[in-house]
């Protein structure tokens, strides 16, 4: 399989791909932010009582 064979198959199968909306594509976008949003703060949380408790039990 040369290069230009492999561009051919390549956009022929890109033609084939549902791609999602503008309106879907900034939905999915900002659900992915929230949640890393989320994530980030609840494993700060953790960390910042984790910390708490092992200062309290070692000193």
């Amino acid at each position: 399989m040369n290069l230009q064979n492999y561009i051919k198959d390549t956009r022929a199968e890109l033609k084939h791909v549902t791609w999602p909306t503008r309106e879907q594509t900034i939905n999915f976008t900002v659900i992915v932010v929230a949640l890393s949003v989320f994530v980030g703060v609840m494993l700060g949380l953790f960390d910042f009582v984790f910390t708490g408790l092992l200062k309290y039990l070692v000193f």
